[in-house]
């Protein structure tokens, strides 16, 4: 698996996997190929179906900058990878230059015929099994796994991340209005935290919770600073789940940062073993990964046993299994954004269960990661980030 820094990174919303990823494609490709008088991008895939809705061509351009540049959306043409990108440069009119790209999600990139453009390997194990039989054998918490494989520097890495969400959560809160791309969706979040009422204690704490969820995911849909956890379009559940704890119980930010570090031990895993993108995989890559992230984190934040840890995230990620992504216009703003509140509720559920189930489950985490991806794979086309089934498809509006 690689560095817990190529999946907590800090990013500009609203997509990873439109936005961050193409920006990186093109810095790589221009580091190669910076000596052309004019170069043309094809997006093929989800990110010539929704790429005008997430802003894919407003990335490519800024990173381009002032060198002459043509986009092509190209929706019908069949291509390797859901979201894939050809890059090609002319000089007099003659073709010098070409790459393709794909983007397979949190901000990461894989060219075509070459090694994913990241750090090498950094942890020796691919496996919840694997790395618990080490966790044991070492005697040691899940959390102190990362320290393990990349020092102690990890943990201070954690806590930038956190500082980073936390953040976005108090912009969010205090930002009002209507977002942009079309669908007139007015910010929630600040509504949500300050309401009025006489609800039991249960309804109030998941008002908190959904207003935690709701400022980030704001934040990202208004293309602000965000952490991808493990992409921008599920950016929400982590922090808000950690914002209630932290408030509501006292935990300081140097424990929110190891319970950081434990529940990427478990978005790694989804990244490796299956993946992390809606386009591939559909909304279940992306929440269902984020919803199992901030159950395991939040039962190590608890002192939970590194079984109890396992069944949260197992319980979490089963429970989002077929959930597809089909964003409306294809902006990350409906579902998107209440997905990203629901999830975090669900993954504080995930850990009540597991305090009283984890000795009489039956499914592990590895099986279910698994589950997923081959579920995801066999979706259709139409609910796999593409906006064309789904709501995307039956909520009537003109983007």
């Amino acid at each position: 698996m690689k560095s817990l820094k190529q999946l907590y990174k800090r990013g500009i919303g609203p997509s990873s996997s439109h936005t961050m990823g193409p920006a990186k494609a093109v810095e790589h490709f221009l580091s190669k190929h910076d000596n052309c008088q004019n170069y043309v991008v094809t997006l093929y895939g989800s990110l010539a179906l929704t790429g005008e809705g997430h802003g894919t061509d407003r990335a490519i351009l800024h990173k381009f900058g002032k060198r002459q540049v043509q986009i092509i959306f190209d929706k019908t043409s069949p291509c390797p990878h859901p979201n894939t990108m050809d890059f090609v440069g002319y000089v007099d009119g003659k073709e010098q230059a070409r790459m393709q790209v794909y983007s397979i999600g949190g901000g990461a990139i894989l060219v075509a015929g070459e090694r994913i453009v990241e750090e090498e390997t950094v942890y020796p194990h691919d496996s919840f099994q694997q790395i618990k039989a080490f966790c044991q054998a070492k005697g040691i918490e899940l959390w102190q796994y990362p320290l393990q494989f990349e020092g102690a520097d990890i943990l201070d890495y954690a806590l930038e991340m956190w500082q980073t969400m936390k953040n976005a959560v108090h912009q969010g809160l205090n930002t009002e209005g209507v977002l942009p791309g079309g669908l007139q969706v007015v910010r929630k979040a600040r509504k949500l935290f300050t309401a009025k009422d006489r609800l039991e204690q249960q309804a109030q704490d998941d008002r908190l919770v959904a207003a935690y969820a709701f400022a980030v995911s704001e934040q990202n849909a208004d293309g602000g600073e965000i952490v991808t956890a493990p992409t921008c379009g599920a950016s929400g559940v982590l922090p808000a789940v950690f914002m209630f704890y932290q408030t509501q119980f006292g935990y300081t930010d140097l424990e929110v940062a190891k319970a950081l570090l434990a529940g990427g031990v478990v978005g790694n895993l989804v990244k490796t073993n299956a993946s992390i993108s809606g386009a591939e995989c559909g909304c279940q890559a992306e929440i269902g990964t984020a919803c199992a992230m901030a159950s395991a984190g939040l039962a190590s934040l608890k002192g939970m046993t590194i079984d109890e840890i396992e069944y949260s995230a197992e319980v979490a990620l089963e429970h989002h299994l077929g959930l597809t992504c089909d964003p409306v216009c294809g902006l990350v703003q409906i579902p998107c954004i209440e997905r990203n509140a629901v999830a975090a509720m669900r993954a504080i559920n995930a850990v009540s269960l597991a305090t009283f189930l984890t000795d009489s489950r039956k499914i592990s985490l590895d099986t279910v990661i698994s589950t997923m991806y081959e579920t995801g794979r066999d979706m259709a086309e139409g609910y796999r980030e593409t906006s064309i089934g789904g709501l995307a498809k039956h909520y009537k509006h003109t983007c």
